[in-house]
């Protein structure tokens, strides 16, 4: 966590922080249906431009990937703060900010959603059911002292079902993880369009066997090491356990 705030803060290039918020930006958002590719997001962060030729790009995919990267220097910067609900509509105002879904009547952006939605194909939580549930979440989750790596992934399971914006819930989710992780010492992950099926199927079935989703995370975990490692960064094992 400190070298990722001292990385950002002097824009330091080519290091951990580089890598991650590209890493980062690129597969959460492409798990959500982005078409952008790891190096136009990789443009974008490095040189706030982007090339296009004989290509249509949308606006959206733009704009989410650089209010993405804002995203991750918001998770960076408050890593130890608590979690709250004020910060996770802070940061689904800052993913969504000014596009299109954000002129929709119906759509709010940085609140709770108004209309009922699901997800592959699953009920989440109905509007009025939202407030009282992340409420729920958040005192049951902030009242334990010491987070496991177990308990974080139950924290993102329950949100992910609660489903409480109308878009962009598993990108606001994965950076929840991320900062969580950073909070307490745990080597924090990125999923990857490789683990994206073993990952959705690890929400599905969180509640029959825990393992699916633990073990996809662990090696998205064992990924994000291999970066510590090549950078020579240091990092305390065995704190997923």
């Amino acid at each position: 966590m400190d070298i990722l705030k001292e990385q950002k803060i002097n824009k330091y290039s080519g290091g951990i922080y580089h890598k991650t918020q590209i890493d980062l930006t690129y597969n959460s958002n492409h798990i959500e249906g982005s078409r952008l590719s790891h190096d136009q997001t990789r443009y974008i962060f490095e040189t706030n431009t982007i090339g296009v030729e004989n290509e249509v790009l949308n606006v959206d995919d733009v704009l989410e990937t650089a209010n993405h990267f804002r995203c991750i220097d918001m998770i960076i910067d408050h890593a130890k703060t608590t979690l709250s609900e004020n910060f996770i509509k802070d940061l689904h105002l800052t993913l969504k900010n000014g596009t299109s879904d954000s002129r929709k009547e119906w759509f709010v952006v940085g609140d709770y959603k108004k209309v009922p939605n699901e997800v592959g194909g699953m009920n989440t939580a109905l509007p009025e059911e939202v407030p009282g549930r992340m409420k729920e979440l958040l005192k049951e989750y902030n009242g334990k002292k010491e987070k496991t790596f177990e308990d974080i992934l139950d924290f993102h399971v329950r949100f992910e079902r609660i489903h409480p914006f109308q878009d962009g819930n598993g990108r606001v989710g994965r950076l929840i993880l991320f900062k969580e992780c950073l909070k307490y010492n745990i080597v924090p992950f990125i999923i990857d369009d490789q683990l994206k099926m073993f990952y959705y199927r690890g929400l599905k079935e969180w509640d029959y066997e825990r393992g699916y989703l633990m073990d996809t995370c662990l090696s998205a975990q064992d990924k994000y090491k291999a970066y510590l490692d090549y950078f020579r960064i240091a990092y305390e094992n065995n704190k997923s356990n």
